[in-house]
């Protein structure tokens, strides 16, 4: 996941942000509150910054092709429940998100925003998908007894504020 400029970083956040409220619809059907509350917050949140991009490339980038090579990172969560559903949600969400704090993180670092709203956009996606994926990796430690990372080293909880794994 590498984050050339603005218009790259919209057009890969566009189906990324599509598989993530895809796969958080089949939360749904979770037997925990938890989770269903955080799926719930998936879909509005991302759905709502989904329609965002698509008017910032609509008004800035009109006429130019937003089809990417977007390769799937979640498997199919349709056919799963119970603990099952929960555990490969999570196991599956952290590394997604992770992805996602890193594309914004590049397009900040390297200072290819040319527009502030999406400079701010990518500070916020960076910042609640970070809290979210903390989130979720205690409830792997708490409810499926996981002590590392899924898609990357480190226990969980093991209070370095900040730190990811990559």
């Amino acid at each position: 996941m590498r984050v050339d400029d603005e218009f790259d970083y919209l057009t890969q956040m566009l189906p990324h942000h599509q598989e993530a409220v895809t796969a958080a619809r089949q939360l749904r059907r979770s037997e925990r509150p938890q989770m269903r509350r955080l799926g719930e917050s998936i879909v509005a949140t991302q759905s709502a910054e989904i329609v965002k991009m698509k008017a910032w490339l609509d008004q800035w980038y009109s006429g130019r092709s937003t089809a990417v090579g977007y390769r799937p990172m979640m498997r199919d969560l349709s056919k799963l429940s119970g603990d099952a559903l929960d555990e490969a949600f999570l196991r599956d969400m952290i590394p997604h998100h992770m992805g996602a704090i890193m594309m914004s993180q590049q397009l900040l670092m390297r200072g290819r925003a040319e527009h502030e709203q999406v400079a701010a956009f990518a500070r916020t996606v960076r910042d609640d998908q970070h809290a979210e994926m903390f989130q979720m990796r205690q409830w792997l430690a708490d409810w499926f007894g996981e002590t590392g990372m899924p898609g990357g080293p480190g226990p969980v909880g093991d209070g370095r504020q900040g730190w990811c794994g990559w």
